[in-house]
């Protein structure tokens, strides 16, 4: 007699598998297949050396050895989050009391997915309403999925996402009588995963300004996912979201030491109004009483010794130089191919590739040809939130040269314009893997 069936809980039921990683499997399983999908770090460029001197100094002397291997606390280390505030306001030029903010509004997290989730847990009941850019990042549609909150979109063009069309949407949202649903406005407004582009000066200031303006009977919350931010390859330092939210009230910024030193640390950020922390950390007591002390204390070590900002120096040299890369391929390869565009990003990892009249969906040509020349992309349409008719654009492709050698980012842009032309000339099946 089978068992009786297990009875899920409703967030349960809501959870799927993240779209990727059906191609972070591929790329495990496929031997010689270049990756451009999943958005992985420079494997070469990972701080071994410096992580080894921070540990042999942590465990060498008992006192601050003990200390790192115990339990720490719920928000995570004094020390630490006196470095993220540090770090931040010197980004944006102020000092924290310019911006009401103090070390006790800052939190440590395993990673910054955890406070994406954890403050979706705060924030959201089934049916709420989340408004983010379009296209964006995909697994945090995922995550609001999980939470039944309602995603609806605002477009993007050069300069991030478009304030007279978030207007639009508050406006109508207030008519009908919803506004009262909506809970946060999402950006990832550096170097943009998944396009790359990044969010105006000008519109940073008046993204808060419509957060204020709409919060008439509730408080409407900005997330500014900052994970790129130190990633920069050109131009300026633009200031935050968060510089320009003075009082501390609408914005959670966000971050992680995942792209900028390294992902096995597992250590993410945020600072956020003072209302939100007590209630986040009950939640995050529950998950786990406290991010990992050991990776705490060995991020600290790195900041305070200087070996932090000395590596990502050394990251935005190596990244600049592998987007260089991507972009003189493109240039070389789909320069003549009409169809063609694609951002140019001032960081980050990705490039935003359009190619009109070619479906690059998960179930479109492309995917399929690609994979049998031997790369692979992640399909735009993941990044994208249906319409009312239940359509999304199907002509896109994130390429991300993170994880990707100089080697092949080359190799794998002609890989990649070898299977359009095979498509175009409708030979495709006999492309051969990797020729």
């Amino acid at each position: 007699m089978p068992p009786a069936p297990l009875s899920r809980s409703g967030k349960s039921r809501r959870t799927t598998d993240s779209p990727i990683s059906y191609f972070i499997q591929k790329a495990l399983d496929t031997p010689g297949l270049i990756s451009f999908a999943a958005g992985l770090v420079d494997e070469g460029s990972l701080p071994v050396d410096e992580v080894g001197i921070a540990v042999a100094e942590i465990v060498s002397d008992p006192t601050s050895g003990r200390a790192a291997l115990q339990y720490g606390s719920t928000q995570g280390s004094t020390e630490l989050r006196e470095q993220v505030l540090n770090l931040v306001c010197d980004a944006d030029g102020v000092r924290p009391s310019d911006v009401n903010l103090t070390a006790a509004d800052v939190c440590i997290t395993t990673g910054s997915q955890q406070l994406l989730y954890l403050l979706g847990e705060v924030l959201f009941d089934p049916c709420d309403i989340v408004i983010t850019e379009a296209p964006s990042y995909f697994v945090f549609h995922s995550l609001l999925q999980s939470h039944g909150a309602k995603v609806l979109t605002v477009p993007i063009d050069a300069g991030g996402m478009k304030m007279d069309a978030l207007e639009s949407l508050l406006e109508r949202l207030r008519r009908s009588g919803e506004l009262s649903r909506v809970k946060v406005i999402y950006t990832v407004d550096y170097f943009q995963n998944p396009t790359g582009l990044t969010l105006a000066v000008d519109r940073r200031a008046k993204l808060v300004e419509l957060a204020r303006r709409f919060s008439t009977d509730h408080r409407i919350i900005i997330l500014e996912d900052a994970a790129y931010r130190e990633l920069r390859f050109t131009g300026p330092d633009l200031p935050s979201v968060k510089r320009f939210d003075l009082t501390n009230e609408f914005v959670v910024y966000t971050s992680t030491f995942s792209k900028p030193c390294a992902p096995g640390l597992k250590t993410g950020y945020a600072l956020m109004p003072p209302d939100m922390m007590k209630p986040m950390m009950h939640l995050k007591g529950s998950h786990d009483f406290g991010s990992a002390n050991l990776s705490q204390h060995i991020a600290s070590r790195l900041i305070a010794s200087g070996a932090y900002a000395k590596h990502a120096e050394e990251l935005r040299n190596v990244y600049r130089k592998k987007r260089d890369l991507m972009l003189s391929a493109l240039d070389a390869e789909f320069g003549d191919f009409p169809a063609a565009s694609w951002t140019v990003p001032a960081g980050g990892f990705y490039v935003w590739l359009t190619l009109d009249g070619i479906d690059t969906g998960p179930n479109g040509e492309l995917v399929l040809a690609a994979l049998e020349t031997g790369v692979m992309y992640v399909p735009g349409e993941f990044g994208h939130v249906p319409d009312e008719a239940g359509r999304v654009p199907n002509n896109e492709c994130r390429l991300c040269f993170g994880v990707a050698t100089e080697e092949q980012v080359t190799e794998g842009i002609r890989r990649l314009r070898k299977a359009c032309a095979a498509l175009s000339e409708g030979n495709r099946t006999k492309v051969k893997t990797g020729v």
